[in-house]
């Protein structure tokens, strides 16, 4: 009986917050039951709906794993080099079989052979990776859904202290407004926001003209 493992993230594109890498690990005789369940992307399921499946998908999982990355370390690693170093994480902790994940570049087969080369010689597991794999593969779709859901109570968390932020997107009107108006206040940006993030520049920029 093989074991999968499924691999994705949540918050690589907001402007607050951190990400959320997930690694989930199914064998292969569970893995209709993620389907039956209706466990796909994330992104196209209700909050509630979300919720529902975290707790189910965790029963059904041999094992899953959370990797919190913070602003800062996003700030001064890059979000490519971390996802990567988490990707080979979880690959190492589970010594799956076989491997699906959601490649966070449109070039895919670099992706896979940059995790090869972190990986070690002896590991010896068939990669999956390819864009929307989230869509294509319900195991990777549990992982989406553990992820988002850890990301979105890590935000509720912190609109207990800083007020309403939004959904952390630089598309969300709270979320700039929030920063906008800690910038006017403190001469400065919150610590969670990730401060290379081009949003900040704009915002910065803007205050300045004024």
């Amino acid at each position: 009986m093989h074991r999968i493992l499924g691999i994705d993230e949540a918050g690589r594109g907001p402007v607050i917050g951190p990400l959320v890498i997930c690694g989930v690990v199914l064998s292969s005789s569970n893995l209709l039951k993620l389907s039956e369940k209706g466990v796909r992307d994330s992104k196209k399921l209700a909050a509630s709906k979300r919720e529902k499946l975290n707790g189910e998908i965790q029963l059904l999982a041999e094992g899953y794993e959370l990797i919190i990355i913070p602003p800062q370390a996003i700030d001064r690693e890059g979000m490519n080099d971390l996802e990567l170093k988490g990707v080979v994480k979880l690959i190492d902790k589970f010594l799956p079989d076989q491997v699906f994940l959601d490649a966070p570049t449109r070039n895919c087969l670099s992706f896979e052979r940059k995790i090869r080369e972190l990986l070690a010689a002896e590991t010896k597991v068939k990669l999956v990776v390819e864009n929307f794999a989230d869509e294509n593969y319900p195991i990777v779709g549990a992982a989406s859904i553990l992820a988002k859901v850890e990301r979105d109570r890590r935000i509720s968390e912190l609109e207990k202290e800083y007020g309403n932020l939004g959904s952390g997107y630089p598309s969300d009107e709270k979320t700039i407004r929030f920063l906008k108006k800690y910038l006017n206040h403190y001469g400065c940006f919150p610590p969670i926001a990730r401060k290379k993030w081009k949003t900040l520049a704009r915002i910065k920029k803007e205050r300045e003209m004024k």
